[in-house]
């Protein structure tokens, strides 16, 4: 088998839509192709014996069977996944820690000498990565891997779709799983892997019978949802996207996978029912592929033999007699006699649950549940959830029903019925005053009354004027009121609100006015903060102040939000960073502080203040600076004492007017590095640089190697 198939160690319990710029981690985004999606995954079968579905399916009718054996080489797992490879494969004692439905992939070697692999694959596995009852899980994966340098940009199209991918220290390295959820199997029809791949039959060899396609030889397929058989590697400008060369191209694919032979059986429902002589009959409902041959295994200790299941549509049933009492625990087995091995599912029988009456009494606060078994012989016990064992008397105390009212069986068997409930129906509270104001209040400032604390359904508001000096109310129906004072004193205003619940106790709100005193501003502390983070302004501390205006005076220009309230905001321009590639002969970077102004008025005059917004410095050092004459590549790195996720520019030459030879981006650790080819640096033996939130060094020295 090609190198290309061989496993690697899955990322459990996550399922991970696109993996996200991490430490270690390329940055990918999944890029939607132009032409809509025609197919995908679409039925998961039977579980299997092992746990695992017996196949998947995928809009074409293609089935695949998991490839779990050691003895088809055209549809194997790797002996090192299997504790013993020299015994045949057993569940659970010796089966492999992963196996796949699809195995797909394609290795190509790009125009800079590079290999490049990527895997598209259905794979099975254990959630805790042993075999473990429960922790079965399958999931798609999309996985794509080569040797780049950091920061490089690039275009993968493959026939799961395309991928825009960021290279980071470890190159292109980019893991996509879709399904890791123990248990969950219809996840996987959530990943872009499927319709599955298989040798395209135009193309000379067809793939061997049964499967589709030999694992060890490249070949053409088809099945792509989106036509694009193939894979291409582009790199793009790290900036524009734009395309700058084709790396690969290859047509030529490994696939491995088996079509499904077998069916498998689900065993969905066993019930039984008997009379009080103890017999009667059980009824068993199984489903399958159509047309498939499904018994009932013979049961002695309930009386039949072995007989067939009547199917239609994929669906099976069948009825059989039962001679006496049904022991607690007794289980039926239903048979695929049409799968080879014949595939075998058991399932406990229960009886049948009847709910005959749900009834809420909501005046009494009372619950009758009244339910049978199908079990007439013994007579099991029944519990309705949440509430206990059925006597025949209601519950009572009952505040709040559920919704549905479930009845469980000593034996098994279970009901659910939709709970309808009779008695008064519910009325509105009368609604809860509530009345606030602002006080103290200045003579010739609008002062507000306000209600909207009232709980309840309202339909109408009432302010009035219980004392103080007169005054006329605006809006005094309405829930905000206001009215202004002309001369200082104590006005007590009473509220009264009406809904359709009744009345609500009225309250009052007393509104102490005092003289009108020339305001005085404060625009607060001066601040220091971080380019490109947002600073909050705050004026509350002004005294006496009716209006605010905030305006700014100098620096960088911003754009303020809340300008005339008390609080207002900004965000701190990033400092901007020479155009790539340059040179900028007028680039001049700015470090001054912005200086904003407050403006505060009442009717009594007018008052300002300002506030100085300065950056915070930056200091840039550990820098480690290095020319390859042989090979044009700059390697270069340094340290920021401002870790924040700043972009940093490196400019040849002793000023920041020179060619840009790269722009990083520091990390969660205050480090940045920039790998990359060119420019050619002539005489020049000095690099200078400038970071986005407003560090400048110049001319670092440059060590000039072969």
């Amino acid at each position: 088998m090609k190198k290309l198939l061989a496993r690697l160690p899955v990322a459990l319990g996550v399922a991970v839509a696109v993996v996200a710029p991490l430490a270690s981690t390329a940055a990918a985004v999944v890029v939607a192709p132009s032409a809509p999606r025609a197919g995908k995954l679409t039925q998961v079968g039977p579980i299997a014996e092992h746990g695992f579905p017996a196949w998947y399916r995928d809009s074409n009718n293609v089935r695949l069977e998991a490839c779990t054996t050691l003895d088809d080489p055209l549809c194997s797992t790797l002996p090192d996944e299997v504790p013993d490879p020299d015994q045949p494969v057993s569940y659970p004692d010796n089966f492999p820690g992963e196996f796949f439905y699809q195995l797909a992939g394609a290795e190509l070697t790009l125009a800079n000498g590079v290999d490049a692999t990527i895997g598209m694959d259905l794979e099975g596995a254990w959630a805790a990565e042993e075999v473990r009852e429960g922790d079965q899980m399958v999931f798609g994966r999309i996985r794509i891997r080569f040797d780049a340098n950091e920061g490089e940009r690039y275009r993968i199209t493959h026939p799961y779709g395309i991928d825009d991918i960021v290279a980071d220290d470890r190159g292109v390295n980019m893991t996509e799983d879709i399904g890791t959820t123990p248990g969950a199997f219809g996840q996987a029809f959530t990943s872009r892997v499927g319709p599955f791949l298989k040798w395209d039959p135009a193309v000379a060899p067809a793939a061997p019978a049964g499967y589709v396609g030999d694992p060890g030889v490249d070949h053409k397929v088809v099945g792509s949802p989106y036509n694009t058989n193939f894979v291409r590697i582009e790199r793009l400008d790290p900036v524009t996207g734009t395309v700058l060369s084709e790396l690969g191209f290859t047509d030529l694919f490994s696939v491995q996978g088996r079509y499904a032979t077998n069916a498998g059986v689900d065993l969905d429902q066993a019930t039984y029912s008997v009379g009080p002589d103890g017999t009667g009959a059980i009824e068993v409902f199984a489903t399958s592929e159509p047309d498939q041959v499904i018994e009932v295994a013979g049961n002695e200790a309930l009386g039949f033999r072995g007989a067939p299941l009547r199917g239609a549509d994929g669906r099976y049933y069948g009825r059989f007699p039962v001679t006496g009492p049904v022991p607690a625990g007794t289980t039926v087995e239903v048979v695929n006699r049409s799968d080879q091995p014949a595939a075998r599912k058991k399932r406990a029988l229960v009886d049948v649950v009847r709910v005959e009456n749900v009834a809420y009494d909501a005046d009494a606060q009372t619950l009758s549940v009244s339910a049978s078994s199908s079990d007439l012989a013994s007579r099991p016990a029944l519990t309705v959830a949440g509430f206990g064992p059925l006597t025949g008397s209601p519950f009572t105390g009952v505040v709040a029903p559920p919704a549905t009212i479930t009845v469980t069986s000593a034996a098994g068997g279970t009901a659910t019925a939709s709970l309808i409930g009779s008695g008064r129906t519910f009325q509105p509270n009368a609604p809860v005053a509530a009345a606030t104001a602002d006080t103290p209040a200045i003579v010739g400032q609008s002062v507000r009354l306000d209600a909207r604390a009232t709980v309840g359904e309202v339909d109408s508001y009432a302010w009035t004027q219980v004392s103080g000096p007169p005054v006329a109310l605006t809006n005094p129906t309405a829930a905000l009121a206001t009215f202004v004072p002309t001369t200082p004193g104590a006005y007590v205003f009473s509220l009264a609100v009406r809904g359709p619940g009744g009345t609500a106790v009225p309250v009052s709100v007393t509104v102490d006015v005092t003289a009108a005193a020339a305001p005085q501003a404060d625009a607060g502390a001066d601040l220091t903060v971080i380019r490109g983070r947002s600073v909050t302004l705050d004026g509350s501390k002004s005294t006496t102040a009716e209006s605010y205006s905030w305006r700014q005076v100098s620096g960088p220009a911003v754009t303020l939000t809340g300008a005339t309230s008390a609080r207002a905001g900004f965000v701190y321009p990033a400092q901007a960073l020479p155009a790539v590639p340059g040179p900028n002969a007028t680039y001049v970077a700015n470090n001054d502080p912005v200086v904003l102004e407050l403006t505060v008025r009442n009717p009594a005059g007018i008052a300002t203040d300002l506030v100085t917004v300065r950056p915070q410095p930056e200091t840039l050092s550990n820098f480690a600076v290095r020319y390859r004459t042989n090979t044009n590549e700059w390697r270069i790195s340094g340290t920021s004492d401002l870790p924040a996720g700043q972009r940093v520019a490196v400019v040849l030459g002793l000023t920041l007017t020179g060619r840009v030879i790269g722009v990083a981006t520091v990390d969660a650790t205050g480090a940045f590095s920039v790998r990359v080819t060119g420019p050619v640096p002539g005489a020049i033996r000095n690099i200078s640089f400038v970071t986005s939130t407003g560090a400048v060094r110049l001319g670092v020295p440059v060590t000039v190697t072969n």
